[in-house]
């Protein structure tokens, strides 16, 4: 059964798996979105096996946060 997510979080960025790197318990996924850079997100292995991640797979990237900050150069 497929189910369309519906979340309160507004600060969602999509992009593709650029690599998964499984440890023990934790794993690194990076994920390259439209602009050209990548995000990296450290989670659980078993998080890794449940959404069933490969590189190459069209993912969301939701960002859960008490504070942004903004840099201006």
């Amino acid at each position: 059964m497929h189910c369309i997510m519906k979340i309160s979080a507004r600060n969602k960025i999509t992009g593709t798996v650029a690599s998964v790197e499984k440890g023990a318990v934790a794993s690194v996924v990076k994920v390259e979105v439209k602009e050209p850079f990548t995000i990296t997100s450290m989670i659980t292995k078993e998080a890794v096996d449940d959404l069933k991640l490969k590189k190459g797979d069209k993912v969301s990237v939701i960002v859960k946060s008490t504070e942004v900050i903004i840099a201006k150069d």
